[in-house]
């Protein structure tokens, strides 16, 4: 395995699916990795319609908050506003080791197709492509229409991962939390962030957790 990120920005957007973003915040900062967290606005309808979660649209109340809910260590989530052009992962001087999406509405899906970068997801995104970084895409939408799957041809042609959140059902899933931390597990290999959420197809079930 490849040397883990030290550094992940994280991008929730307005697509249902927000349980997995905020665990993946929770695995990552778990993992020891600094933690980059761009939000939208609608992502804060999604937290509140599908977690009961109130995400403020002061950055700074959010990084209090969410460092409280994952116990993280000082200084290891940092929280930016859409707009807030003078943040780290704005330039290409100074990009995460790694970006995901997720959940990634086909609207930001396609801004990033286009290049667009007209606020700091979109941007922070483009920087990525650019420098060669690596982003992942968790597009939370069904069906596909032909638009989403030419955007999604010509980024994965870019080298952008496009991972659906598509869960298994090899190891038995009991849980809907099962469910999403098989999503998560898959997003947390490419970009090479260790973890035992799940057991992996052969492996022994006492594997997980050992």
């Amino acid at each position: 395995m490849r040397t883990p990120p030290q550094t992940v920005a994280i991008a929730l957007t307005g697509a249902s699916g927000m349980p997995y973003g905020l665990r993946l915040v929770e695995c990552l900062l778990d993992a020891g990795c600094t933690v980059w967290l761009l939000y939208s606005q609608v992502a804060q309808i999604v937290a509140r319609q599908e977690m009961g979660l109130d995400l403020p649209s002061r950055p700074a109340e959010v990084e209090t908050a969410l460092s409280a809910r994952f116990n993280a260590a000082p200084g290891k989530l940092r929280v930016f506003g859409r707009e807030e052009w003078f943040a780290p992962l704005a330039s290409g001087s100074n990009p995460a080791d790694a970006m995901v999406v997720c959940p990634c509405t086909m609207g930001t899906l396609a801004a990033i197709a286009a290049g667009l970068g007209q606020n700091l997801i979109e941007r922070a995104a483009d920087v990525a492509i650019k420098e060669g970084r690596k982003l992942v895409l968790v597009p939370r939408e069904t069906p596909f229409s032909a638009i989403h799957l030419e955007n999604m041809l010509k980024l994965a042609r870019l080298g952008v991962v496009i991972l659906p959140p598509n869960p298994g059902f090899y190891g038995h899933p009991q849980t809907v939390d099962d469910l999403v931390d098989f999503v998560v597990a898959r997003v947390l290999d490419q970009i090479d962030v260790p973890h035992r959420l799940m057991r992996r197809w052969g492996e022994a079930e006492d594997a997980q957790g050992a």
